[in-house]
């Protein structure tokens, strides 16, 4: 596989996903999400912001001594004494980044930073050289890139490139663009800055609108090969672009995306389990890949669809996202043939047709009063019917 086609998962959940009000982890739970994340096979591991607090420097050092064989990142700000702390941090890292940034769109460079565009590209170049002296592997980031000035946005990556980053990311920190604007965006880049050619673009798209997945697929098809994601898509404010959906989305489209991932796909759902439990926030059913109706079905025509040919309804395979199967629900709107299945499942077999019809009708009272059917509730039913 060339880099041209590599899809480079950076994971962020323990950066910017526990930047999620109330989704702090202690240095024990990063580094069990880490090796968790090390066996999912994701290639970058952003660890921590090591100068935020001390526990947060421990947290990303102990990352980096557990995690072996991904990539251990420290975000920094585009300042000495950041990227200096961050280094220190990631000395026991087989494999180190640092991940240095600054803002870019007028709006953050006025009221934010107080400086002036050339000052902030000084800044800049200024911060990757002393990040590169430190470590060979440096990303820098353009924050609220999403609403930079692409002429700006051309000036200070050429000139950082040419300080040795080697992963440039083109964050919408606020979640404001939209799928075909942003991956526009990304295209003029690679094609305007002269040597664009030295670097991976790379995408970190924030969920304000919702369109945090979409915006980061349509930048990969414009030519980014890295995007930033979290595992349940955790993150401030709505979130960040989810990993599941990103990875699942370019696997079973590979029609339709020029890239391949490298990603163990049947660790997604573990993953995302021991994330919930430890930040303590729950995935919604519905959740794609990972919610657990992601691959349940109770319509009566779905049920038989899927259990004459799976993939009558379903575009994945539950087992190679990490479920121990698909679900049928039995409720209102199952069919006979489901209930047939599942009845047979628990042992039960109609010796004619007058005896199944009766249960059927009898299941279809039942799951008209009752919302959610046990097995227990269905032995008892087939006992009476």
């Amino acid at each position: 596989m060339s880099n041209q086609d590599k899809l480079v998962i950076f994971d962020t959940t323990l950066r910017d996903g526990e930047q999620s009000p109330g989704a702090s982890m202690t240095r024990e739970e990063k580094v069990e999400i880490g090796k968790a994340l090390e066996k999912l096979r994701v290639d970058v591991i952003e660890a921590g912001f090591a100068i935020a607090s001390p526990g947060d420097f421990e947290s990303v050092k102990a990352v980096a001594e557990a995690v072996k064989d991904s990539t251990v990142c420290s975000l920094s700000r585009a300042l000495e004494k950041d990227i200096e702390v961050a280094a220190e941090a990631l000395k026991p890292a087989n494999s180190g980044r640092i991940h240095t940034f600054i803002a870019t769109s007028p709006i953050h460079m006025k009221y934010k930073l107080q400086m002036e565009p050339d000052k902030v590209i000084e800044q800049a170049v200024n911060a990757v050289r002393i990040a590169r002296n430190l470590m060979p592997d440096v990303e820098f980031s353009c924050e609220d890139a999403g609403r930079s000035e692409l002429d700006f946005l051309c000036r200070i990556i050429e000139q950082v490139i040419d300080a040795g980053a080697r992963t440039i990311n083109i964050p919408d920190t606020v979640g404001y663009s939209v799928p075909d604007q942003y991956g526009a965006l990304i295209g003029n880049l690679i094609e305007r800055i002269p040597n664009a050619d030295k670097a991976i673009f790379s995408v970190h798209c924030h969920n304000d609108l919702g369109l945090a997945v979409a915006n980061s697929l349509a930048a990969v098809n414009c030519g980014a090969r890295q995007v930033e994601c979290t595992i349940n898509g955790l993150g401030e404010r709505a979130g960040n672009a989810s990993l599941e959906e990103i990875v699942m989305t370019v696997k079973t489209r590979s029609d339709f995306f020029p890239c391949e991932i490298g990603i163990d796909t049947r660790h997604i759902v573990p993953t995302s389990q021991l994330v919930s439990k430890i930040t303590g926030f729950p995935v919604q059913p519905n959740k794609a890949i990972v919610g657990d109706n992601a691959f349940a079905h109770e319509s009566g025509i779905h049920q038989d669809g899927v259990l004459k040919h799976r993939e009558t309804y379903e575009i994945m395979r539950a087992e190679d996202v990490g479920w121990a199967h698909n679900k049928m629900v039995l409720g209102k709107h199952s069919g006979r043939n489901a209930f047939r299945v599942h009845l047979q499942g628990l042992g039960v077999d109609f010796t004619d047709d007058e005896s199944f019809n009766s249960a059927f009708r009898a299941f279809k009272v039942l799951a008209d009063e009752k919302h959610d059917i046990q097995d227990s509730d269905l032995l008892n039913l087939v006992g009476h019917a």
